[in-house]
C-alpha cells in the first residue's frame, strides 16, 4: 500500500521536474533567440556614429553641389566646431529613434530626412533666390509652395545620390536591432536608457544652438547679412539652427526714452535747418501742392537691353526711356533677388530697412501685426489722403490682407475683387497672370471712383512679369525677336529671355498708358514707378554670366540688385538723375523732390543721402555710386541712428511719438 501510494507521487514529482526542465530549456532557447535577433553592440554603436556622419556629408554635398578641397580645408577644417556640433546633434537623433523603434531603419530615415531636406530646400532656394532655407521660411510655406509649383525646380545629382544612399542604409538598418521588449526587464531598461540619452543629447545640442555665448565659443560668429556665406562656413544645420537666435529682435544698445527724446530734438532742428537736396526739382519753385500719389511696384521690372551683347527687334522699354528725359529717374538697390517682393514693398511704403532685421524674415508676416508707421498712414492721418492698395493676386499672399490695414490702407483691392480681368503667360501659372494692361484699367478706375474730393494715395503691385519664363508663355508672333546675343546661350535661356522681354514691353506699355492718362488730369499727380527685383531667366545664372553682366559665380553682384526707378508728375518736366538709392529711400526722395511736408523720421534719410545712398544686404552704396562691404564711421553712425528710430517705431515704445496710437 505504501509503495502503491508512493508510486504515483513519485511519478507526479518526476513529471513536475520534467516539466520544469522543459520550461527552463525553452526559456534558454528563447533567450538565445533574443540574443541571436539582437545585433552585436559594436555594430549598433558603429551605425550610431557613422550614419549621422554620412547624413552630415550628404547634407553638405546637396547644399554645395560638390565636396571639393575647399570644403575639407576652408569650411570643414576652418569651422570644425560647428560641424562636430551638428554631428553630435544627429547622433542624438539617431540614438533616440533606433531605441524607440527597436530597429535602426527608423533612425536612418530620421537623420536622413532631418539632414537632407533642409539641404535640398537650401540648394533650390539659393538657385532661385540667392538665399538659403531660414527658420522664418516655415511661416511662408503656402507662398513658397505656390511659387515652387510654378518654378520648374529640378532635383540635382547629389539629391538623387543621397536618396539612393539612404534607401540602401534604411534596408540595411532593418537587420540592426536593439534588444526587444520580451519579458526581460533589462531589455526594456536598455531601450528606455537609449531613448533618454538620445533625447538628452538632442535637447542639449538645441539649447547650445540657441545660446550666442556657447556658439561663439566654438567659433560660430554671426553673419546674418550674408546668409549664403554663413551657411557655407558653418553648414546647413548649424546655419539654420543658430538663426533661431534671431527670432527675437534685440533692441539697440542705447535704446531708452532719454536717447529717443534727444534724437527727436535733433531731428526737429535738422528739419528747421534743412535745404532741399535737389535744387533743380519742383520743390525749388516754392509752390505748395497736395498731389495725388500713385505708387507702382512692377514685378521683376528691369531693362533687358542692359545686358551686354543683347539686342531686340524693338526697344521693349520705349516709354520708360522717353520718360527718363522728363522726370526724375535712377535705380533702387533692392534687398531681394528672385522673390521677396514684400521686402521691397515694405521698405518703400515705410522708409524702414530690412538690413538690421534677420535676413530672410518677412516683415509683412512677422512684424506688421499691429498699426505701424508708414507713408500711407502718415498721409491719411495728417493730410487727409484716401489710401488704397491694389494687387492682382490673392489677398492672403505674403499676409497682405493683414499687413495693409496695419500700414494705414483704407481699402485693399486683390484678385478676388477683379471682374474677369485679362490674363497672360499661362505656361506655368495655369490660370494665367493678370495682365499689366488690366492693372492699368484698375488703377484708372480706382482713381476715377475715389470716394471724396481729397487727395488719393494708391499703391499698386503688378504680376504679369512674374517668373518662371519660357517662350511658351506667348504666341510666337507676340514674342519679341532677339536679333543679337552672345554665343553659348542655351535655347531654354533664349526662349526665356524673349518671354521676359515681351512681358517688359507690356509693363512699359502700362507705364506709358498711365502717364498719358494722368498727364490729362487737371489735378497734380505724382507717379512713382520701380521694379522690385531681378529673377533667374532660363538656365540658372547663365544669362547674366555669359553676357558678362556679372562675373562667373558672382551671384551677390550689385548688378543683380539695382532696378529702374522713375518719379514722374504731370506738373514738371525736368530730367533729374537720382543715381542709386535704397528702396527704403523711395518715399523720402519723392517727398523731397516735390517739397511735400515729411514725417520727422525721414529727416534721418535726408541726412544720410549725402554720405550713403543705401545700405542693404551687407553692401554700402557710396554717393559716387561705388560699392563697399564696410561702412565708414560717419555711415555707421547714420545707420545706427536710423535703426534706433526704426526699432522705436516697429518694436519699441514709440518714444518719438511719430507712429499710430496703440490700443491698450
Amino acid at each position: 500500500m505504501s509503495r502503491a501510494f508512493c508510486g504515483p507521487i513519485f511519478k507526479r514529482n518526476g513529471g513536475e521536474r520534467g516539466l520544469a526542465s522543459v520550461t527552463t530549456e525553452n526559456a534558454v532557447r528563447q533567450t538565445a533567440k533574443q540574443h541571436t535577433d539582437t545585433s552585436p553592440i559594436w555594430l549598433r554603436a558603429a551605425a550610431t556614429v557613422l550614419v549621422p556622419l554620412v547624413a552630415l556629408l550628404c547634407c553638405e554635398w546637396i547644399h554645395r553641389g560638390k565636396l571639393n578641397g575647399q570644403f575639407w580645408t576652408e569650411y570643414l577644417g576652418g569651422h570644425i566646431g560647428s560641424y562636430l556640433l551638428t554631428w553630435v546633434f544627429l547622433i542624438g537623433i539617431y540614438l533616440f529613434f533606433s531605441h524607440l523603434a527597436g530597429r535602426h531603419t527608423a533612425a536612418v530615415l530620421a537623420v536622413g530626412l532631418i539632414a537632407c531636406i533642409p539641404a535640398a530646400v537650401t540648394r533650390l532656394k539659393l538657385d532661385f533666390r540667392g538665399e538659403p532655407f531660414l527658420p522664418w521660411d516655415l511661416s511662408q510655406w503656402q507662398e513658397a509652395a505656390a511659387v515652387a509649383n510654378k518654378s520648374n525646380l529640378k532635383l540635382t545629382g547629389p539629391m538623387w545620390a543621397s536618396l539612393a544612399i539612404f534607401a540602401v542604409l534604411a534596408v540595411l538598418g532593418w537587420w540592426l536591432r536593439v534588444p526587444v521588449h520580451g519579458q526581460r526587464p533589462a531589455a526594456r531598461r536598455l531601450r528606455l536608457a537609449g531613448c533618454g540619452a538620445g533625447a538628452a543629447v538632442t535637447i542639449l545640442c538645441l539649447l547650445f544652438y540657441l545660446s550666442p555665448t556657447l556658439t561663439q565659443a566654438i567659433g560660430i560668429w554671426p553673419d546674418m547679412w550674408l546668409q549664403d556665406r554663413y551657411y557655407r562656413n558653418y553648414g546647413v544645420l548649424s546655419g539654420f539652427l543658430t538663426n533661431l537666435q534671431q527670432l527675437q529682435i534685440s533692441e539697440p544698445e542705447d535704446y531708452s526714452e532719454e536717447s529717443l527724446t534727444a534724437l527727436k530734438a535733433e531731428l526737429e532742428q535738422r528739419a528747421q535747418d534743412h535745404e532741399n537736396l535737389f535744387p533743380e526739382s519742383p520743390a525749388s519753385s516754392g509752390e505748395e501742392q497736395t498731389p495725388h500719389i500713385i505708387y507702382i511696384m512692377a514685378e521683376a521690372f528691369w531693362d533687358p537691353t542692359d545686358l551686354p551683347g543683347i539686342e531686340f527687334s524693338e526697344d521693349p522699354l520705349v516709354n520708360y526711356h522717353r520718360l527718363q528725359q522728363e522726370a526724375a529717374s535712377g535705380r533702387i538697390y533692392s534687398p531681394s533677388f528672385g522673390g521677396g517682393t514684400c521686402d521691397v514693398e515694405f521698405e518703400a511704403l515705410t522708409g524702414f530697412s530690412v538690413e538690421p532685421l534677420p535676413m530672410g524674415c518677412k516683415p509683412f508676416q512677422q512684424h506688421v501685426t499691429h498699426p505701424m508707421f508708414s507713408l500711407p498712414w502718415y498721409l491719411s492721418d495728417t493730410k487727409g489722403y484716401e489710401t488704397v492698395a491694389v494687387h492682382c493676386y490673392w489677398a492672403k499672399y505674403w499676409s497682405r490682407d493683414r499687413a495693409y490695414p496695419n500700414l494705414g490702407f483704407d481699402d485693399y483691392i486683390s484678385l478676388e475683387d477683379f471682374d474677369n480681368p485679362e490674363k497672360k503667360r499661362s505656361a506655368y501659372w495655369t490660370s494665367g497672370l493678370v495682365s499689366d494692361d488690366a492693372m492699368a484699367d484698375e488703377i484708372i478706375a480706382q482713381f476715377e471712383e475715389r470716394s471724396g474730393d481729397g487727395p488719393l494715395f494708391l499703391h499698386a503691385v503688378t504680376m504679369e512679369a512674374h517668373s518662371t519664363y519660357t517662350a511658351r508663355n506667348f504666341p510666337e508672333e507676340e514674342l519679341l525677336e532677339l536679333t543679337a546675343a552672345p554665343s553659348g546661350l542655351s535655347s531654354e535661356t533664349v526662349g526665356a529671355l524673349r518671354d521676359f522681354a515681351t512681358a517688359m514691353k507690356d509693363t512699359d506699355a502700362m507705364l506709358g498708358r498711365l502717364t498719358d492718362y494722368f498727364s490729362q488730369v487737371d489735378e497734380p499727380v505724382i507717379l512713382v514707378f520701380w521694379g522690385d527685383h531681378y529673377n533667374l531667366i532660363g538656365s540658372g545664372y547663365e544669362l547674366y554670366e555669359k553676357t558678362g553682366f556679372i562675373e562667373k559665380g558672382d551671384y551677390q553682384s550689385p548688378a543683380l540688385r539695382t532696378t529702374p526707378l522713375l518719379i514722374w508728375s504731370n506738373y514738371q518736366s525736368e530730367a533729374i538723375d537720382l543715381g542709386v538709392i535704397g528702396s527704403y529711400m523711395v518715399s523720402p526722395v519723392m517727398m523731397e523732390l516735390y517739397g511735400l511736408e515729411q514725417p520727422l523720421f525721414y529727416q534721418l534719410h535726408l541726412s544720410e543721402l549725402p554720405i550713403m545712398r543705401s545700405r542693404s544686404r551687407g553692401v554700402t552704396v557710396n554717393p559716387d555710386g561705388s560699392y563697399a562691404e564696410e561702412m565708414t564711421e560717419a555711415q555707421q553712425a547714420a545707420f545706427n541712428d536710423r535703426w534706433l528710430a526704426q526699432y522705436d517705431l516697429m518694436f519699441g515704445q514709440d518714444y518719438l511719438g511719430l507712429g499710430p496710437a496703440q490700443e491698450e
